[in-house]
């Protein structure tokens, strides 16, 4: 916990379970439940954390939203992420456990540090650390952020936020701070915690496949994803090598009581019955995603309803890894 970890960030628990190459896994976003307006009942949502553990789902999401915006319309899960996953963890076994994805220019890259490696450690090295730029107005001004530098405070603070895990004691400088002296604890519980990169972060693909250990992107018709897949991997290999970096991606999805009911677009998903769903999710594994993020919000039937006929028709077929 105070020292630093050898063990690669690939062999953490909550990557082996969740990303495997040529293969495609579930997750679920956080509140797991079907709801209208902007807020969430937020009820039972520890009950379908063990749902859709014992489902096979290999992880679960929450988003980072501090505040309300009235153009947005929705707060995500309500609370806290880092404290909400922290809940969680204690809720859960073997699930891994994902922000999708913290504001990082919102937030000092020491309290980012310290509230992940506290997740990481307290699960037992489950949490998956999706990142982003942030994108909702009213955020900026409230938090003292200058909107139109948050691409090079993004590229900062992370560079701060791996440095603090992988280090001891080493002096780290930012633009507006200075760790001399000192040093953040707890460490992850491998050599780093999982940083996955949301959309481009006002970041080049370059940089985010230099910098990041997976991509996380936004649902698109499979054969505009498949051409941003490839050159993902291409950047990847020229990068790094032949290392693994996983594409994720979201879907809302709204699951029909008719099992052959065809897909119809709804925002960022499809209304579909499970079989058309399983033909999606066969179709995205082949063109090479990783991992779904899947979002209840709008549908018709209770969670835990759809989540019972997934853990029977669709699951199996990708389900997730043992760690």
């Amino acid at each position: 916990m105070l020292s630093l970890s050898t063990l690669p960030y690939y062999a953490q628990p909550a990557f082996r379970r969740t990303f495997e190459e040529g293969q495609l896994t579930l997750g679920a976003v956080f509140p797991i439940e079907a709801y209208s307006g902007a807020f969430p009942t937020m009820q039972n949502q520890a009950e379908r954390a063990r749902q859709a553990e014992a489902a096979g789902f290999a992880a679960l999401w929450v988003r980072d939203v501090p505040l309300l915006d009235p153009d947005f319309g929705d707060v995500g899960q309500v609370f806290d992420p880092f404290v909400y996953l922290g809940y969680i963890a204690a809720q859960t076994e073997s699930i891994a456990l994902g922000t999708a994805s913290s504001v990082v220019p919102l937030r000092n890259p020491l309290h980012l540090a310290k509230a992940a490696t506290s997740v990481d450690q307290l699960s037992g090295g489950r949490l998956l650390l999706g990142v982003a730029t942030g994108d909702r107005p009213v955020e900026f001004p409230a938090f003292g952020v200058n909107p139109e530098h948050r691409g090079e405070l993004f590229r900062e603070y992370i560079e701060v936020l791996r440095k603090s895990q992988t280090t001891r004691f080493e002096a780290l400088r930012w633009s507006n701070g200075l760790l001399s002296g000192g040093d953040m604890v707890p460490k992850p519980f491998a050599n780093e915690i999982p940083l996955l990169i949301t959309g481009n972060s006002r970041q080049s693909i370059e940089w985010i496949a230099a910098n990041g250990h997976g991509w996380i992107n936004y649902p698109r018709p499979p054969e505009h994803q498949q051409a941003i897949i490839r050159h993902w991997r291409a950047v990847v290999q020229k990068q790094c090598g032949e290392v693994f970096k996983p594409f994720c991606c979201s879907l809302y999805v709204e699951l029909t009581e008719n099992p052959y009911f065809p897909p119809q677009a709804i925002h960022l998903g499809y209304r579909l019955g499970r079989n058309h769903l399983k033909a999606l999710l066969e179709l995205l594994r082949d063109i090479g995603v990783n991992h779904v993020m899947l979002n209840f919000r709008f549908g018709q039937r209770p969670a835990q309803e759809m989540i019972e006929e997934l853990e029977q028709f669709v699951v199996p077929h990708f389900n997730a890894r043992a760690n």
